[in-house]
């Protein structure tokens, strides 16, 4: 695996949602017309925590992780971008899209705020990286914004469930709990599991090699 942020991620018909119970074939390319829907209502309280309404919608197909991603980071704005005009405005091909400096570009433009790529370079998030994600978190979400992240590999979230996804991925991070020690994931590929929770140290592994669009 390439140890740079330069990394072309596409979302396989045979990597789409591995669970415990098995991997859930091809069924993300079946998704033509994709439902959209408000999965979490935007709520912040005095405990660390704070979830943004994002207006979900599943990916069309198996190669436009990366646009759904962003889209579906956008839409907690309140923009509702067609999610063809997004994979062309990062170029994103049957091959999926190179990396996130090709969505964070895309993000600045339509929110009109200042999004950065930050790059995880070691095959294991360090205490260090991982602390500079939870804050990138925090802060984005306070700010009223999702983070976009890729990710590449095998993941548990907290109810134990397993997300595989071993040529690469895209999701979107649209909230946090316990200071941001857990994160709330929005994922294209799968709308029956539109959103789940994953302890902020398994997210940082995830991303590991790769990178994340924060404020």
């Amino acid at each position: 695996m390439a140890t740079t942020l330069l990394r072309t991620t596409v979302l396989t018909a045979a990597g789409i949602a591995a669970t415990a119970g098995g991997i859930a074939g091809p069924a993300i390319a079946a998704h033509a017309a994709p439902a959209e829907k408000a999965v979490v209502a935007d709520r912040k309280s005095g405990h660390g925590e704070r979830e943004l309404d994002v207006r979900y919608e599943a990916q069309p197909n198996f190669y436009y992780c990366g646009p759904a991603a962003a889209r579906n980071a956008i839409s907690v704005l309140g923009k509702n971008i067609d999610v063809h005009a997004m994979a062309r405005e990062m170029g994103t091909t049957e091959a999926g899209t190179n990396s996130i400096n090709d969505i964070t570009p895309v993000l600045n433009k339509e929110t009109g705020k200042t999004y950065h790529s930050v790059e995880i370079k070691d095959r294991k998030a360090d205490d260090k990286q991982t602390d500079t994600l939870r804050a990138d978190i925090v802060r984005t979400v306070d700010d009223g914004r999702a983070v976009v992240a890729n990710i590449a590999g095998t993941a548990t979230d907290t109810d134990g469930t397993t997300h595989s996804f071993e040529g690469g991925h895209y999701i979107s991070v649209i909230g946090y709990r316990d200071n941001g020690t857990t994160v709330t994931i929005a994922d294209s590929a799968d709308p029956t599991m539109a959103t789940y929770r994953m302890s902020v140290d398994n997210l940082a592994d995830w991303i590991a090699t790769r990178g994340y669009s924060t404020s």
